[in-house]
């Protein structure tokens, strides 16, 4: 235990407390007074720090403090549950919002610096009044994780509650999602919602809703109008540039996040968005080819096999990675490769023991753009003759989701080769579109 939290056991202090706080530094003494914060996980630990009446926070050294009052314990934290109490308006479309997480579905505490969920239909209609007259919402918290701990198994529930909401005459769905896995969930449910007749949306924050740039309102207000759109597919609806003019929706196989922390950061890779929708709320289609909404019974196909890898290629990489993977027992690996889709030609011969050995291997381009074509040059022959499969124009993360979801079908090469090469969501274009390259 750390000394701060050996000190706060020791005083009685909670986070969230109200505290009077003396320290003494050089004979001089200075009274503090603010509200207890958490302690920062990545310090030493020998600091208390407290947010003042200003506002601002600062960190006392525990060794500097010679008296410490309480004036105020904190009030128990408020628990906050999804519940929909609000009525619902006829005419109106219904939509579900399904929180998982992320910046989107997260708000500050002032009084104790924490984050928690901010999803009630009560703070919804606070935040954003205007998604309730595009639709009466239903808010649902599913769970409540960071993006970076999302797992194959937190993807079924997401696609059976959304078939759930979907069969039970909701006329979309809307996902709040972190942002940094968000395309890799976006494809899974693109792969495991079968017959889809309706809008299902992925929506996410760069921002938080408590900062003034903050992109949360605008990208829930257009993910809204295009889960009530003539659209029967998954997407992902987020800021199309950095003011805020419009959103773009992405086909959820096609799209990736391109920037740490830009507002407009997910873009469609190899292909052109499906729509804009601009912040008057008008809905542009830049495509024809999308699919449109109609009358279906949507099904899970969930049959996931997890025992997949996604590996980069890199100068002075051993086959020593590819060993091991074989070795511990994984069905599949997908490789990012360079260029067209290479790897160095020295861990070939355990790509080739890999395939022997029945196991999967894919081949990606770290690129993005563009699309593996291994009949150029001598290593990608050599590949091609060892047994990878290429994979066209998909995003590598696509391609790992996939090749999930294809080894639980079935783990016979040939049908595993048929499978990845067979278009069933938009993760290949028929070809390269040269207007697609982001500049």
């Amino acid at each position: 235990m750390r000394k701060v939290e050996l000190f706060m056991k020791e005083k009685g202090i909670e986070i969230g407390d109200y505290v009077e706080v003396v320290e003494e530094e050089n004979g001089t003494r200075v009274t503090h007074r603010g509200i207890v914060m958490p302690p920062y996980e990545l310090s030493k630990g020998e600091t208390l720090t407290i947010k003042l009446d200003n506002g601002y926070n600062i960190g006392i050294l525990i060794d500097q403090i010679v008296e410490v009052k309480i004036l105020e314990k904190a009030k128990p934290r408020e628990e906050i549950s999804f519940k929909e109490v609000l009525p619902k308006k006829p005419g109106l479309p219904n939509v579900t919002i399904i929180g998982t997480g992320g910046t989107i579905a997260s708000k500050i505490d002032y009084k104790t610096g924490a984050v928690h969920a901010a999803f009630t239909a009560e703070e919804l209609a606070k935040a954003v009044p205007e998604i309730f007259e595009i639709a009466n919402i239903t808010p649902k918290l599913l769970f409540n994780i960071m993006s970076e701990d999302m797992k194959p198994q937190y993807w079924k529930k997401m696609a059976h509650e959304v078939a759930k909401a979907l069969n039970s005459g909701e006329d979309g769905v809307i996902i709040g999602h972190g942002t940094d896995t968000m395309g890799y969930s976006a494809a899974a449910l693109s792969f495991m919602l079968r017959d889809l007749g309706k809008p299902v949306i992925f929506v996410g924050s760069q921002r938080s809703s408590d900062r003034p740039s903050s992109d949360a309102a605008m990208n829930l207000i257009c993910s809204t109008r295009m889960a009530v759109e003539d659209f029967g597919e998954v997407a992902v609806v987020m800021h199309g540039e950095t003011s805020d003019t419009y959103c773009l929706a992405h086909r959820g196989t096609k799209v990736r996040k391109m920037h740490t922390s830009r507002r407009d950061a997910f873009r469609s890779i190899n292909d052109v968005p499906i729509a804009k929708i601009w912040s008057d709320g008008r809905v542009e289609y830049l495509r024809d080819d999308y699919r449109k909404r109609r009358e279906s019974e949507v099904w899970v196909d969930d049959k996931l096999e997890e025992k997949v890898a996604l590996i980069k290629v890199y100068p002075g990489m051993s086959g020593e990675l590819i060993d091991f993977l074989v070795d511990k027992g994984y069905k599949g690996i997908v490789i990012e490769g360079t260029g067209l889709g290479h790897t160095p030609n020295e861990i070939i011969p355990t790509i080739e023991r890999a395939v022997e050995e029945g196991v999967a291997v894919c081949m990606t381009s770290q690129c993005l753009y563009g699309r593996v074509n291994l009949n150029v040059y001598s290593t990608g022959r050599k590949l091609l003759k060892a047994g990878v499969i290429p994979c066209e124009d998909m995003l590598p993360e696509t391609a790992y989701v996939k090749l999930i979801w294809v080894l639980g079908h079935t783990q016979n090469l040939e049908e595993v080769r048929n499978m990845m090469l067979t278009n069933y969501a938009g993760e290949i274009t028929p070809y390269t579109r040269f207007d697609t390259y982001l500049r």
